[in-house]
């Protein structure tokens, strides 16, 4: 008999503690993914009455999923279809149905924090300013909010967001790091001013080499420094979709996401788009913040070894993100029928490039099938994908999708260039489908 959320829930508590509780008032020693994630799969497969396909690609995924509205005591106003991996900071992925929107919903944008945003209820749009100074700025200049949206034409363009470290679950040998698996990635219409016109009007020096920013978020350890400041060479800053953003998706950007005023930067690690923005920076160096050096956000500048431990002298900063695509419908563990076939819908990006084509296999890559791929609404989004595949007999398939950049290089079906970081993995992604 098919049992309610609320039975397996407690079922699950019981088998994760030997004790009967309620549902509803979980202890706190339940309340972390990574408790949930030691849980007993097999319980849990076998209160809801079926296999759990591909369990360490998305068994802990749908076991947030399943007793989220209980078992999270950090859940985040306005924020919804998410699974969170810590709370001190707040990170948090969203979950793959919820990519399958042609763009992502607010409610649904994943959250990447380094410290402590400064408290909603302390923010004042009518105080809030952004302040542009450095060493390569002729002129620095103190704007209020409203006079950057009156100063400046708006632009509105679709940007792909993505965390450096999304997939690092997948990384073998594994490394430090959230272990995001699919869902720290988002793209919608960010509407703001172009950097680079703000920039121009306070004047650029012919010596300026990067750019840097500051956010109103605060460290962990309630001293007040900033937990993170990166930035990007000139050439990224000036770019036409280098945005100072307000809205998202045609309202206020969600608190968790930066409000009220953001840097996008996309194609390149969301960690460059800083949030709470009040400060930038142009400099006559590559910028030198909190997360600039060491192993934050680089990689080894040549190959190395699975595991090495790699010199911070011979890392280099992480830059465009690779090609990259996700299979968003249907989800793994997918059952169809034998002798119909199976529409498959995805999404495809590429860092600075476009994807120039996209493929789908159901053999584990021995054949691939053109899918059909859309044009990007502007530079730097994401692409729509669909395909139509059909399995010569009964039994298990995995689906794999793989998509080429418009250089003509492909995801790589494993995992590609280790490094101890886990940045950029963009190996295929499959889904789990049983034909019966």
């Amino acid at each position: 008999m098919k049992k309610s959320t609320q039975e397996i829930k407690k079922a699950y508590i019981k088998d994760l503690t030997n004790k009967d509780l309620d549902a509803n008032k979980v202890p706190s020693s339940l309340k972390r993914r990574s408790f949930l994630k030691g849980g007993s799969l097999l319980a849990l497969a076998s209160l809801i009455g079926g296999s759990l396909p591909l369990a360490r690609d998305g068994a802990s995924g749908f076991i947030s999923s399943l007793l989220a509205s209980e078992l999270h005591p950090f859940s985040v106003k306005g924020k919804e279809g998410l699974i969170y991996l810590n709370d001190r900071p707040i990170n948090a992925e969203t979950l793959p149905q919820f990519l399958d929107d042609p763009f992502t919903k607010p409610e649904h944008l994943f959250i990447r924090n380094n410290g402590l945003p400064p408290e909603e209820k302390t923010i004042d749009l009518s105080k809030w300013e952004l302040r542009i100074e450095g060493e390569s700025c002729e002129r620095p200049t103190t704007f209020k909010l409203e006079e950057l949206k009156k100063k400046f034409k708006h632009y509105t363009y679709a940007l792909v967001l993505e965390c450096g470290g999304n997939n690092r679950f997948d990384v073998v040998p594994a490394v430090r790091g959230n272990q995001w698996q699919l869902g720290a990635v988002g793209c919608g219409g960010w509407t703001g001013v172009r950097l680079k016109d703000v920039l121009e009007s306070c004047g650029i020096k012919k010596d300026a080499v990067y750019i840097g920013y500051y956010g109103a978020d605060t460290s962990l350890s309630g001293s007040g420094e900033v937990p993170i400041s990166r930035g990007v060479p000139m050439h990224k800053a000036l770019e036409d979709e280098t945005l100072i953003a307000w809205q998202y998706e045609g309202k206020d950007i969600p608190y968790m996401n930066g409000y009220p005023l953001r840097l996008v930067i996309g194609g390149w690690p969301a960690s460059v788009a800083g949030k709470w923005l009040v400060r930038v920076v142009v400099r006559n160096k590559v910028h030198d913040g909190p997360k600039m050096g060491g192993g934050s956000y680089r990689i080894p500048c040549t190959p190395v070894a699975p595991g090495t431990k790699v010199d911070p002298a011979h890392m280099c900063i992480l830059e465009s993100m690779a090609v990259k695509s996700l299979i968003t419908h249907p989800l793994t563990g997918v059952h169809t029928p034998f002798g119909k076939s199976l529409a498959l819908r995805g999404k495809a990006w590429a860092g600075d490039l476009s994807v120039a084509s996209m493929h789908v296999s159901i053999n584990y890559g021995e054949t691939w099938h053109k899918a059909k791929l859309k044009k990007p609404i502007n530079r730097l989004a994401w692409q729509e994908w669909e395909a139509n595949v059909s399995f010569p007999t009964k039994g298990y398939y995995e689906v794999w999708a793989r998509a080429t950049d418009s250089k003509g290089v492909s995801q790589p079906m494993v995992l590609g260039a280790w490094n101890p970081g886990g940045y950029n993995n963009n190996a295929c992604h499959r889904i789990a489908v049983q034909v019966v």
